[in-house]
This record gives structure tokens, sequence and C-alpha cells, in this order.
């Protein structure tokens, strides 16, 4: 595996789910796999699950790991071409990037949208130079448009924990104070149209996501239907991604709280959230600390899904 940032980069989807349980039931059985190898973690956006699960994933491999944030205690960097470079940034990703590459083996990288410019942001720019520069393979952390790892990890939770050969799983739009990407519903979008469930996306009108992702799932603008007989709730939220609109909150409507009156119309359904969460906006406290809740071991399971795409990419050095 030389890049991941879609579900189609682990293959057989099946396969990766089996991989992922037996790495859960020996996280150290290759560790030396990873001897004398080292992972560059570079964060341009502030991040808790993704920095210790990617570490911790590496430590299990036995690899070395350096963490950059580029925000704190680097060189400003530029990441446009043609700039006149008199202002505030010192140095061009352009010579950063190869310069990762030569202290490592393998590059993460996390880079949210900007919502400056759809065309820049959907084009995975800062991304798409690290895969073409470095010489190295790279992996999301989190993009501007994509967030695999936690899908990936979403997917394993999922395996874990349902009842049905093909459980319901929804995918819910909620209400947040500010504008945020659409990363983590496109993967979680992109992961699901290919496992074994059936897929619901249910949001307000204005909120639709890019189609790529959506693909042939359904899309049901009546929350309370949607919910109807689900095994698993995905509440998140994310801005508009309609080019007249991109980037913008276009709705604060607490009527799409994820509260226990929605959650009895499930089928007893688990609830999921990729966190940090905003408790009474996204889900009432009842909601995220009943025992139907599996956000922690959700979370716990990014370790896991970092890991199988290292171990992938290790593999792929020999």
């Amino acid at each position: 595996m030389k890049t991941f940032t879609h579900v189609k980069d682990l293959g057989d989807l099946n396969a990766a789910l089996r991989e992922a349980l037996e790495v859960k039931k020996n996280r150290f059985a290759c560790k030396a796999s990873g001897a004398n190898k080292t992972v560059a973690l570079v964060f341009f956006n502030s991040s808790l699950r993704t920095r210790l699960s990617s570490q911790k994933a590496a430590m299990n491999l036995g690899m070395n790991s350096m963490v950059l944030d580029v925000n704190q205690g680097a060189w400003r960097l530029e990441t446009e071409r043609g700039v006149v470079m008199d202002g505030d940034k010192t140095e061009h990703l352009l010579e950063a990037i190869p310069v990762m590459g030569a202290y490592c083996d393998i590059i993460g990288v996390r880079s949210f949208a900007r919502f400056e410019n759809k065309a820049d942001d959907y084009g995975e720019k800062i991304l798409n130079q690290f895969i073409q520069y470095s010489g190295r393979p790279v992996f999301s952390m989190e993009s501007a448009t994509v967030h695999p790892l936690q899908a990936f990890a979403d997917l394993i939770t999922i395996e874990e924990f349902k009842t049905k050969p093909r459980p319901k799983v929804v995918l819910t739009w909620a209400p947040h104070p500010k504008a945020l990407p659409q990363a983590v519903p496109n993967s979680f979008a992109d992961f699901m149209n290919e496992a074994c469930v059936d897929f619901v996306i249910t949001h307000p009108e204005g909120y639709e996501l890019d189609p790529q992702f959506v693909r042939g799932a359904k899309v049901e603008y009546d929350q309370k239907k949607a919910f109807e007989g689900a095994d698993f709730i995905y509440a998140k939220n994310w801005s508009a991604f309609r080019d007249d609109v991109y980037g913008q909150v276009l709705s604060k409507d607490m009527h799409w709280t994820v509260d226990a009156g929605k959650m009895s119309l499930t089928d007893s359904a688990f609830f999921m959230h990729c966190l940090p969460v905003r408790r009474n906006m996204i889900v009432t406290d009842d909601v995220i600390e009943s025992p139907k809740s599996i956000v922690i071991p959700e979370a716990a399971n990014r370790e896991i899904a970092c890991q199988v795409v290292l171990k992938r990419m290790l593999e792929s050095l020999q």
C-alpha cells in the first residue's frame, strides 16, 4: 500500500476487516516489521485521537515516530506556487516535503479544509503534494475532504457490535455552532457504501454531500423516518457542500439533535460519533452516556485502523 485516502486503497474490505481483528488480538505480533523504520506525522491542524492512536500504532509495530506541528515550532510554510515570498512564510512546501521524506519511511498528513476555495479543498492540494513529492508512502490523518482512518475504525466497530449480518446504518447531520468540513461524513459514506450494511444518510435540505461519496446510498430528509429500525446511528455535523454556499452553516436547527426520543425509534441502535462532540447540540447527555453509546470503543479502534495501514505500508517497502 503506497497511499491511504479512500476505501478502495484497502482492496478486499472483508480481508481488511479480518486483518484488523487479528491485529487487535495481538497488537505486537508484527513488532519486528517496523524495526529501524520511522513514520513522520505532520499536523497542520489540532488532534487528540489521531495523534495518539497513530503514535501508538507505530510503537506496536516497532517503529520510531516523529511528530511535526507545522504551526508550532516549525517555519511557516507557503503552499502556493508562483508566490513572491516576501511575507511571514519562510519555507515552501515544495522544499519542506522532500526534506521530510529524507528523514522517514512513511508520512501521515493532517490538513483540514480551509473553506476559501472549494476547488482547492476538493483538489486536496496539500495532501497530493506530499504524495507527489515526498517519495514515501503517504496516508491521510484527515484532509480537506476525507478522513479514512476514522471511517475504517468506524467500520471495525460496526463489525464488532453488529447483531445481524446486514445492519441498518444511519448517518445523521446534527447542529453545530461553527462550520465543519465534510471529511468525516464523506469517508463514512465511502466506507459504508462498500460494506455489507443498509446505509441511509439523513440531513436537512441544503446539506447534500458530494455525489462521489453518496453514490447509491438512500438520502432521507425526514430524520425520524430515517431512524426507524436502525441498528447504528452515526451523528456528525458538516457544512454545506453546494458551490454557492460552500463551507457555510445554513442552519443550527436543534430539532436535529440526537436525543432519547429519536433513539427510541431505532431497533435499540448503538450510538456513534467520531469525537470530539458538542454535547446537547450533536447529542444529548443521556444518549452519549447510555449503555448503547460506543464512542469510546470506536475511538479505541483508531489505533487498530492505523496499525493495519502502517503494517501494509511497511510490507510495501520490503
